[in-house]
């Protein structure tokens, strides 16, 4: 069990395998756990670094809703990669984690390689989506204050609730981590100037939009849809999910 401070709270982390750091970054509500079918088909050639967001897993809980914010976990996401020694890495994650990924890009630039962004999206341009965005995360903040962790049940298959220690980290990190503010993410995107991986499954309705705008607008972005996967993509087709990764990681300089 691996663990760093920082600002006063935990952070559990995970490493596999030896080599060229990639550091992937779970969605909301998953944890480090999601990974697991990674670790042995990067550990080869890489270092697989994993970890669990604030609100999440093995991690800190902090009672404070402001200790909960994109810019917190950027800086957490930092706080690794020095921890471990690590001048630069592949950055990346799923849903959340990809967001996340982007917005590390946008603050620490040079300590990312290239950019893995699974079903994934910017953020939004205009008003009227990015207030229907966070109407819906505040939804689900409160169904989670009232239902407990159960309700994961009823969400996507990475989230498990026997993986977390209550549902009032996962709702603070709703309020603070899913909201939207501006588009500041969104107009960034032609501006990256690292190899990017764009992955989506075939079934993934909420992500598919937003993944071929991405690689539209990232210059050089590959794109890649999976077939017969939906949102977790990974535990739907690994085996895809690692070829294609794996191909995409051995191309990187």
């Amino acid at each position: 069990m691996s663990q760093i401070e920082r600002a006063g709270f935990s952070l559990y982390y995970e490493t596999d395998g030896s080599g060229p750091p990639v550091l992937l970054t779970h969605g909301f509500a998953a944890t480090s756990r999601m990974w697991r079918g990674q670790a042995k088909a990067f550990d080869l050639r890489h270092q697989l670094i994993t970890w669990d967001m604030r609100g999440h897993g093995r991690s800190s809980s902090p009672t404070q809703q402001s200790s909960y914010s994109v810019e917190e976990t950027v800086d957490d996401i930092k706080a690794l990669l020095d921890a471990l020694d690590h001048e630069h890495a592949v950055i990346g994650g799923h849903s959340l984690g990809g967001y996340m990924s982007l917005a590390f890009y946008m603050k620490y630039p040079e300590r990312v390689r290239a950019l893995l962004l699974i079903d994934t999206g910017p953020g939004y341009k205009s008003d009227s989506p990015r207030d229907e965005w966070n109407e819906m995360v505040s939804g689900l903040s409160r169904r989670l204050k009232r239902d407990g962790l159960d309700h994961l049940k009823k969400l996507s298959r990475e989230m498990d609730p026997s993986e977390h220690h209550s549902a009032e980290g996962l709702a603070r990190a709703a309020r603070g981590m899913l909201i939207q503010r501006d588009s500041a993410m969104i107009d960034s995107l032609s501006e990256i100037s690292v190899p990017t991986l764009v992955l989506v499954g075939e079934k993934d309705r909420s992500y598919l939009a937003a993944s071929k705008y991405m690689a539209d607008k990232i210059p050089g972005a590959e794109q890649i849809v999976i077939p017969n996967a939906g949102h977790a993509v990974n535990f739907h087709q690994p085996e895809r999910f690692n070829e294609a990764v794996g191909a995409f990681l051995a191309r990187i300089k």
